[in-house]
């Protein structure tokens, strides 16, 4: 498999998994379901395009067309992910919100009211900007780790194949 990919992929998960016990820390409530949520500290989206732009820059260079698409789609990811999708999910709390105050309003009715429960909107949708960061951080790790255990890959099948 291709080890950028690989890399990318590992650095996705592994915030995602960061995410329970941090919650835990800063909310002492367990909550494993986390791990397939979106939104959340550190952002997985940003973790995996900063490893993938980390381990091109420094396998191919930062001079490359590869190492410039990743980096101008990686941003565009993390704007994405702490701007419009953060602004849909401040609003998904309002509409929440709404609902409830509307539900209260014809609890106190004495009409009968007939209403079809419709679905709670998902409220963690995006990113904070310390979210953001904390996922490129988490990247630019992985990603560094990633290059180093592939270059440690060359160099032992070089070892061998000689």
């Amino acid at each position: 498999m291709n080890k950028g990919v690989l890399t990318a992929l590992l650095s996705i998960l592994l915030a995602q998994g960061f995410k329970i016990p941090l919650h835990y820390i800063k909310r002492k409530e367990w909550k494993p379901e986390l791990f397939f949520q979106t939104g959340g500290m550190p952002s997985s989206h940003s973790a995996g395009v900063a490893s993938l732009t980390t381990f091109i820059a420094l396998k191919k260079g930062v001079k490359t067309i590869d190492f410039a698409l990743s980096f101008i789609f990686g941003l565009i990811v993390m704007y994405d992910a702490q701007g419009i999708r953060r602004q849909t999910g401040e609003l998904t709390l309002k509409v929440n919100s709404l609902d409830e105050l509307v539900r209260k309003a014809h609890e106190k009715e004495s009409v009968e009211f007939e209403e079809k429960k419709p679905k709670r909107l998902k409220e963690m949708l995006g990113h904070q900007p310390q979210e953001v960061v904390g996922g490129a951080l988490l990247g630019l790790v992985m990603g560094s780790l990633g290059f180093l255990l592939s270059k440690k890959d060359r160099q032992r099948k070089r070892f061998f194949v000689r």
